[in-house]
């Protein structure tokens, strides 16, 4: 039995700790005694209790994010009720900072913050010698990259088959955007390419086919970049029948031409970028210390969606201090017609220890008091319309970022037959059509139930018919094309009234795949 557990309840089974590797990696002789057990969110907290104590560890170290917090606090107080005599460790961002006001640190024997790849090791060693540190909240000590023992051996081979790979070429973030936690670091601090590289190919060697980079700037530096991205083409081109699959984040106005010439050489479906515009409002952008040339962010996205098979996956937020609804939706129309393939809208959290908690009370910030304690309502938006908002952003994903609507959208966001004369071009018109739909919808659904994706069909024709003047049949043609198109099952009500354009559904793709088609207009 292991003396050391590592514990993690990851978002879903396909995500694998890099963290938790970092930490098992590092931990010197204590690593033969020292074990990796990953659970999933929504498990039954005293089942996850029973199979960590089946272990007998004496120390068990928890990773602790904004998405398993709640989970992770109710476990490590069940814990410590039931085996006080295992010593309950917490670390990582959701507890490094406010640590005096949360439950979970309180309930914890010891409590890491910042960095603990190498403070975590040191502390068991305490521990395990039967001399426990005074203080009981540590701070974590920073060290270069090139100290750190390399996490990628340390996943599994059912981790290559079924996973995804986070691996990291980089470090922390020179820029100073106020809801971001990576703000603090200022700096970013590269690992040595060549050694990270080896890595790489010994894992793609070893079966892993998808590396999602963790970096904030991987683009940062061209000559890093460049190396990286031509790592991938040499096994795409050696192996075109099996490529690797490739996600990095992108700094939106930094695209030289070093950088874009092997971008372009990525065949579709190996290359994803996401890309963080936020806003495009200077006076937000200013607020909230971000600095960004929204007109080469712009040109960039252009070029990428013109001239690459990148699959572009493009952020906004919605509640930053200074922004309204028209601003929100002018600047989601200016960034939708660039056609990403997804815009993904997040509300602003405010995420412990980020600097965005300085505009609280100057701009009216209400935040949810629980995870992922996001923005409930701002001076200019208030509570109902910050709840249009998050629902037009799960509508968005439902119907836009599936993929599953190539053919009707653009009906669905252009100007209806008979009810608008607006000019489609009008700051803000597409949102402002999108918000209608879904302002109809959430009353349709009960906005509580879980649309299926058959219903959701049936809601998008009922919406084209009834609202925008649709002609029926185009809106058969176009909705019939698009369900079978996705290799979805069943027959929707409308195909089932035998009208024109009913094929049957055919095999099931991925998400991405359905942008294979060509865009229309």
């Amino acid at each position: 039995m292991p003396d050391i557990l590592l514990v993690t309840l990851n978002a879903r089974y396909s995500h694998a700790s890099l963290g938790l590797r970092y930490l098992y990696a590092n931990m010197g002789a204590h690593r033969q005694h020292c074990e990796i057990v990953e659970f999933v969110i929504g498990a039954r907290t005293e089942s996850l209790a029973e199979r960590i104590l089946a272990r007998k560890p004496r120390i068990v170290g928890f990773g602790v994010y904004i998405w398993n917090v709640e989970e992770t606090g109710r476990l490590v107080s069940v814990l410590a009720r039931i085996a006080p005599g295992v010593q309950l460790v917490v670390g990582g961002p959701e507890v490094s900072h406010e640590t005096d006001s949360q439950q979970i640190c309180r309930d914890a024997d010891f409590v890491i913050t910042g960095p603990g790849d190498v403070s975590f090791a040191k502390l068991c060693s305490q521990l395990l010698a039967g001399t426990p540190p005074v203080q009981r909240v540590i701070a974590g000590e920073a060290v270069a990259p090139d100290v750190l023992e390399s996490p990628y051996p340390f996943y599994g081979e059912d981790d290559l088959r079924r996973r995804i790979v986070y691996v990291e070429a980089s470090r922390g973030c020179p820029f100073r955007c106020e809801f971001c936690l990576s703000s603090l670091d200022r700096t970013a601090v590269a690992f040595d390419t060549g050694a990270f590289l080896d890595a790489m190919d010994r894992l793609y060697v070893r079966g892993a086919r998808v590396f999602k980079f963790v970096d904030r700037t991987f683009n940062l530096k061209a000559a890093t970049g460049e190396a990286i991205l031509r790592f991938f083409l040499e096994r795409i081109d050696a192996r075109p029948d099996d490529p690797p699959f490739a996600h990095f984040e992108l700094i939106p106005d930094h695209l030289p031409d070093r950088l874009r010439a092997p971008i372009s050489r990525f065949p579709p479906g190996t290359l994803q970028f996401e890309i963080g515009i936020q806003t495009w409002n200077p006076t937000v952008q200013a607020l909230i210390s971000r600095r960004q040339d929204n007109d080469r962010a712009e040109s960039n996205i252009a070029w990428l969606r013109a001239h690459t098979h990148a699959h572009l996956h493009v952020d906004l937020i919605a509640g930053l201090p200074g922004e309204d609804l028209a601003s929100f939706a002018a600047g989601f129309d200016r960034l939708q017609a660039l056609g990403p393939h997804e815009v993904q809208i997040g509300i602003l959290k405010r995420l412990r220890g980020a600097p965005i908690a300085r505009h609280t009370e100057s701009f009216g910030l209400r935040f949810n008091p629980f995870p992922p304690y996001n923005v409930l309502a701002t001076d200019l938006l208030p509570f109902a319309t910050m709840q249009r908002i998050a629902r037009f952003a799960r509508y968005w994903d439902l119907v836009a970022n599936s993929g599953r609507f190539r053919s009707t959208l653009p009906v669905l966001l252009g100007p209806g037959e008979r009810h608008e004369k607006a000019s489609p071009s009008r700051p803000g018109a597409r949102f402002e059509r999108f918000m209608a739909f879904c302002d109809w919808l959430a009353v349709r659904a009960d906005d509580s139930a879980r649309l299926s994706a058959e219903n959701l069909f049936e809601a998008v024709h009922a919406w084209l018919l009834a609202s925008r003047g649709c002609d029926r049949d185009v809106a058969d043609a176009l909705l019939s094309s698009d369900y079978a198109a996705s290799g979805l099952h069943g027959r929707p009500a409308f195909m089932r009234r035998g009208l024109r354009g009913a094929p049957g559904a055919g095999a099931a793709l991925k998400r991405q795949a359905r942008f294979a088609r060509p865009t229309q207009a």
